[in-house]
């Protein structure tokens, strides 16, 4: 597959691609003779990986860690799932501090409803008066 179906594809730049290639956050990626980008279809499940995990937040030097062990070979998969697990951990962590923070919003916005309402039956009120 080339860059542009892949952009297309993956929904990601073809700059973006290149640059993850560039900083090994994915394994360089197969040329044909004329240095064109040949991505196999393990290409790109590892950038919807990388693509996943970043919308989740996971810092770029964390996710070349990841590959950095993963192009080790097997005897790395604890680390990687050590790394992973810690990962999680923090993901969790900022996912109940934004429901915190979205159930406080709901509150204040009902408060102003509540507010809006109660001004709304006084004008009322006061016209039928």
């Amino acid at each position: 597959m080339l860059i542009s179906e892949v952009s297309e594809k993956i929904g990601l730049s073809q700059d973006t691609l290149r640059y993850y290639e560039r900083i090994g956050l994915i394994p360089p990626v197969k040329r044909s003779k004329s240095g064109i980008r040949e991505y196999t279809e393990l290409d790109c499940r590892r950038i919807e990986f990388a693509k996943c995990m970043r919308r989740a937040g996971l810092p770029i030097e964390v996710l070349i860690e990841y590959v950095a062990l993963y192009q080790q070979g097997e005897e790395t998969a604890n680390p990687r799932k050590k790394l992973l697990i810690e990962q999680r951990g923090q993901l969790k962590e900022r996912l109940k501090e934004m429901t915190d923070t979205l159930d406080r919003l709901d509150q204040k916005i009902a408060q102003y409803e509540s507010i809006s309402r109660d001004k709304q039956v006084e004008t009322t009120a006061g016209q039928m008066a």
